[in-house]
């Protein structure tokens, strides 16, 4: 297991992040998975012994329950706090109330209270805005983070699910006003789903913020499970989300089934690995219904692909090209390497 910077900061975090989505379940996430407390303890001390450091919830996840077997999970193993970096995120709906919702000073501070008294913590490591809130000024989201740093309830700040633009006018607001900054985004990722590649990698790259990868596994498409012939079972059987291209994705699965028997490895291993070796991911958000599950996500750290591997994988299923991304890279060539020319020889 590799230790990471998360962005800017001081804080490093492991390159694989469990995810607790598939903890106590219930309602529109009993699709995700439903493990009881002493299922949740068993992944928890799967994910810890296997180098994991870094775990990360929402306060939606199964309505505030999955917080609860979080916090209680770290309690029972006996996990000290200084061990674990704890990540969660608020926006959802979480009571049937008009402010229940959104990202408003109201509806934050509130949040952070009440995750932290399900988690059992003090405060949380990382706490994130998990989707853009088109009804609050960005203002008022970014002073009530400020506010939640520096009371102690939360270390860094980040977010999820926001277009590029979005996160580069927070951080020109946070910056001109000297509040607290995001560290990182986390968002879908996967050998299946590159549309990120057009306009947040370069951000990312721009502004040094960490990259998160929630579903790094396509909602288990690239389980090794789906084919043409067979849809196999599991969350895609049930929860047909992220959306991909399932017929080309049909013919990266069997390149990544080639793939694997190179390395004696497993499908999810190749999608993961591959996240891998992209120098802006900072962690994969793995989430599992079974301690084998993460056990077999683990294998993806103890192995690279070679370069032939990711070259063709990249070639499988690229990212799409759009405008403007057509034309930066077009017009930028005028101006980058031997392109722009070289000065003549005196």
């Amino acid at each position: 297991m590799k230790y990471k910077p998360l962005g800017r900061t001081g804080l490093f975090v492991s390159e694989l992040c469990l995810g607790t989505i598939t903890f106590a379940g219930g309602g529109q996430w009993s699709a995700m998975g439903s493990l009881d407390q002493q299922a949740a303890n068993a992944i928890v001390k799967t994910a810890l012994e296997g180098g994991i450091n870094f775990i990360d919830t929402a306060n939606v996840y199964s309505g505030g329950l999955a917080e609860t077997v979080t916090g209680q999970a770290l309690r029972d193993l006996g996990v000290a706090r200084s061990d674990v970096v704890i990540a969660t995120k608020a926006l959802g709906p979480m009571g049937g109330g008009v402010n229940d919702r959104g990202a408003s000073r109201y509806h934050l501070l509130t949040q952070i209270d009440a995750s932290l008294e399900r988690l059992g913590l003090d405060h949380v490591d990382l706490y994130q805005i998990h989707g853009w809130d088109p009804a609050t000024p960005l203002e008022e989201t970014l002073r009530a983070l400020d506010d939640i740093v520096r009371s102690g309830r939360a270390r860094y700040i980040g977010v999820s699910n926001w277009a590029a633009w979005q996160i580069v006018k927070a951080l020109g607001i946070s910056e001109r006003r000297g509040w607290e900054s995001f560290a990182s985004l986390q968002a879908y990722y996967s050998v299946a789903g590159r549309d990120l590649e057009t306009e947040l990698v370069p951000m990312l790259e721009s502004e040094g913020l960490g990259l998160m990868v929630w579903s790094p596994l396509a909602g288990g498409f690239l389980s090794g499970k789906y084919t043409r012939e067979s849809e196999g079972e599991g969350r895609r059987a049930n929860f047909d989300f992220p959306p991909i291209d399932k017929e080309r994705a049909y013919d990266l699965v069997a390149l990544m089934r080639e793939i694997a028997g190179r390395h004696d490895a497993s499908v999810p291993q190749v999608a993961l690995s591959w996240l891998l070796s992209k120098p802006v991911v900072t962690s994969l958000i793995v989430g599992a219904r079974k301690a084998e599950q993460l056990t077999d996500n683990l294998g993806a750290t103890r192995f690279a692909l070679f370069p032939d591997d990711i070259a063709r994988l990249d070639g499988a299923m690229p990212a799409g090209s759009t405008y403007p991304g057509w034309m930066i890279e077009r017009q930028a060539a005028y101006r980058s390497g031997a392109q722009a020319g070289a000065m003549p020889a005196r």
